[in-house]
């Protein structure tokens, strides 16, 4: 399956629906030349012309319906549809406006990494071709091109896996205090920025509300083991050791990747899921996107100061600017940094994709 990069066309026609803000649109879209064939498919926006952004989604036939931070998720039976909208989150809440484009961007971008590192673990994509999705949703194509992929069914592992090749962010804070970063011990006298002797495998419980919580390799055996039904010895062997190995070569093959595009992979952030068809872990969610990355300009690296980021460090930043507590709720952003945020996300997607 190819990803055809371009297929990232987006249109509808809009009614004003009155008891929403002035600043969402409900754009259900006429499809075909009949006027009875008026598309029964609520999208939520934010904005108007180019700077709309997709807040929400409300698809027909499925069994069930669950919303991330920035995902819509459909369970159709024998496979799940995952959305992405232009929600963007920061410290673990979500913004009350959106990023134009963002969506498009973290599923087109995912799935040509998918493709890209298929043969170092298998994922759960199956296809972004809106034509291979339920048949229920063929009148939705134009709607879910470029922002929808069918991905095969996985319990998601209650953990999230970080590979840090850079000292930034949470682990800068946490090597100011103590030296150490997870649990892992590192050289003194390093700056902001520096280049880590080695990549290094870090691990955080997934909160369904709330920050997440830093844990222990040994700690992640105890979680999977007790969401999984499995004893910590074979979630250790089978899974855990597994997904950390995993992990730290998909960093290393697009660290590598990502040189060649004149970027450097500060960190990222991966979500594996449990596949009980086949009895083993595949890669799921999203993978190497400004969302679950930090991306550095390569022309422009240099250690002892915060880098030029093509992620969404620039809305981090900014809302470390103004003093938020970074409980909800959260501020809104300012248009010019929707903008310039928007302009990042579409950068990084060209860029790696060249």
């Amino acid at each position: 399956m190819r990803v055809d990069l371009r297929r990232v066309r987006l249109s509808f026609c809009f009614i004003r629906i009155s008891h929403l803000p002035r600043s969402l649109l409900v754009a259900p879209c006429r499809i075909g030349k009949e006027e009875s064939e008026v598309m029964d498919l609520v999208f939520i926006f934010q904005g108007v012309g180019r700077n709309r952004a997709l807040m929400s989604t409300d698809l027909p036939g499925a069994i069930s319906r669950r919303s991330g931070k920035v995902r819509d998720i459909y369970d159709y039976g024998d496979g799940l549809l995952v959305v992405a909208t232009d929600r963007i989150s920061a410290f673990d809440s979500i913004m009350p406006n959106g990023i134009p484009d963002k969506g498009r961007v973290l599923n087109t971008l995912s799935a040509w990494w998918f493709e890209q590192t298929s043969y170092i673990t298998e994922n759960h994509m199956i296809s972004v071709n809106p034509k291979d999705f339920p048949a229920v949703l063929r009148l939705y194509d134009d709607v879910l091109d470029g922002r929808a992929m069918w991905v095969r069914r996985a319990e998601v592992v209650q953990v999230e896996c970080v590979v840090r090749g850079y000292l930034a962010g949470s682990g800068w804070k946490a090597y100011q205090q103590t030296g150490e970063v997870c649990g892992h011990k590192l050289p003194a006298g390093l700056h902001l920025a520096d280049k880590l002797p080695e990549p290094i495998f870090t691990l955080a419980t997934k909160a369904a509300s709330g920050h997440d919580e830093n844990i222990s390799f040994d700690k992640m055996a105890e979680v999977i083991a007790r969401q999984m039904g499995v004893s910590a010895q074979f979630a250790m062997t089978k899974i855990c050791e597994p997904i950390r190995d995993k992990s730290l070569q998909l960093f290393n093959f697009a660290s590598a990747r990502a040189a060649e595009k004149g970027f450097l992979l500060c960190d990222t952030k991966f979500e594996f899921g449990w596949s009980k068809k086949t009895d083993q872990f595949v890669l799921a969610d999203e993978i190497f996107t400004p969302d679950s990355s930090r991306w550095w300009d390569a022309a422009k690296y240099e250690p002892g100061k915060q880098q030029e980021s093509f992620d969404k460090q620039y809305v981090r930043n900014y809302l470390e600017s103004i003093g938020w507590n970074k409980e909800p709720p959260a501020p809104e952003l300012p248009p010019n940094v929707v903008a310039e945020t928007s302009r990042i996300y579409r950068e990084a997607l060209r860029r790696l994709t060249a």
